[in-house]
């Protein structure tokens, strides 16, 4: 039996990535003792951009980010550019002045940026509440068992904990300890090249700042997905870049990351402007990479005994609406709600059955509405319905946990 004993948790993070970062924050401001296992010996992110929408800038907020530390850029929602044309039509967010009064804007951000901010809010030493956050880098979990909340290490070493929590990506291990079986991503039938190119220089061409001063959706009406989405990241020194197109190769075992060159991409979109081309001009500052894009099938469970998986190991999908490190930080914030300080061991499997209550819904609805943006007339769609995007954007993982707590367990005290 679960002990009842009034002490922090012990909780066992598995993976490094976003999202695990994130819930170590949360479970750290929460009080409790966490150690993070990655595989890798230097965990560190793709070197690609990500858009923070509101919804995951307000748990940032609460998790305590120094905004600064992101080097982002604000956008006011999106530009949309007609691909052939050049010509071009805004979309502005919803009460734009009370998100900046609240410090919640729109932001393209480095994904190694918000990754290092996430570390140091997750193992900063001198912040307040639970001990700073241990990372075991090179430590790869080899398997989990869902009900004792302990892990394998590849070494044969056994850890056991309170509560594990799978933030171990797409090939998540913990999530075949929690579903009984292995589930794997699938390939969707789209694919993207990504990269970032140097625009130090930029200003001194002032018909290519439309680049890095919105975020940018250039799209190819009237057909299959094809379309570029570019935005400023790193305080304007960088353009991100992805481009979607179809990809007939639906093999599971096919490579899911290929480098490719400037050629191949621009023989990909021979129909595109001129002005968004000239992008091809400016030097690259990392390689370009075709993403194969696979999604996660819905799963019937999150949870397990003693053991939830989130963010990508539970719902990863296609980027198309900007969402998947979102939905792992509302996560991590729920997480930090539901296990407040004083939380004790007998009550790990209730609190996680809550998390799997306020979030799966959300998350599998995310999953399958990003594939279905792959569709042109689904995309139109979703630009013009406000109530589509209020949904997405508007929406307060830590008020939403906290109204659940309170209803449901009993008042808590205000987050710290």
């Amino acid at each position: 039996m679960a002990s009842t004993e009034v002490r922090p948790l012990n909780v066992i993070v598995v993976g490094a990535g976003i999202g695990g970062l994130a819930v170590a924050a949360a479970l750290r401001k929460a009080g409790h003792i966490v150690d993070v296992y990655e595989s890798s010996e230097i965990k560190t992110e793709i070197g690609a951009g990500v858009g923070m929408q509101t919804n995951a800038v307000r748990v940032l907020k609460f998790l305590g980010f120094k905004r600064e530390n992101l080097k982002g850029s604000v956008f006011d929602w999106m530009t949309i550019h007609n691909a052939e044309t050049a010509e071009s039509n805004q979309h502005p967010t919803r009460n734009w002045e009370a998100l900046k009064n609240e410090g919640i804007e729109n932001l393209s951000c480095h994904r190694s940026d918000l990754h290092a901010e996430l570390r140091r809010l997750a193992t900063e030493e001198g912040r307040l509440n639970g001990p700073p956050a241990r990372l075991h880098l090179g430590n790869k979990v080899v398997s989990c068992d869902a009900n004792a909340a302990s892990i394998t290490l590849s070494g044969g070493q056994t850890v056991a904990s309170d509560v594990v929590i799978g933030a171990d990506g797409v090939h998540s291990i913990v999530r075949t300890s929690v579903i009984g079986q292995d589930v794997q991503a699938v390939p969707t039938g789209w694919a993207c090249y990504r990269c970032l190119f140097d625009a130090s220089k930029i200003e001194e061409h002032p018909e290519d700042n439309w680049a890095i001063n919105n975020l940018n959706n250039v799209r190819l009406e009237g057909s299959q997905l094809s379309e570029y989405i570019i935005y400023g990241v790193r305080d304007k020194t960088l353009v991100n870049f992805v481009a979607f197109h179809t990809d007939p190769e639906r093999d599971p075992k096919s490579p899911i990351a290929q480098p490719v060159s400037k050629e191949a991409v621009l023989e990909r979109y021979p129909a595109f402007h001129a002005k968004f081309l000239r992008l091809f001009d400016l030097p690259l500052t990392t390689p370009i990479i075709r993403w194969q894009l696979r999604a996660m099938p819905l799963l019937q469970t999150w949870v397990k005994g003693r053991t939830v998986i989130m963010g990508d190991a539970a719902h990863a999908t296609l980027p198309l609406l900007a969402q998947g490190a979102a939905m792992a930080i509302e996560e991590a914030g729920c997480l930090g709600i539901l296990f407040p300080s004083g939380t004790t061991p007998a009550q790990v499997p209730e609190r996680l059955a809550a998390f799997e209550t306020l979030r799966k819904e959300r998350g599998d609805w995310v999953n399958q509405q990003s594939v279905a943006q792959a569709d042109p007339e689904n995309r139109v769609q979703f630009t013009k319905n406000a109530d589509f995007r209020a949904y997405l954007t508007d929406f307060d993982a830590i008020k939403a946990s906290q109204d659940y707590f309170d209803t449901h367990f009993g008042p808590r005290a205000s987050p710290v």
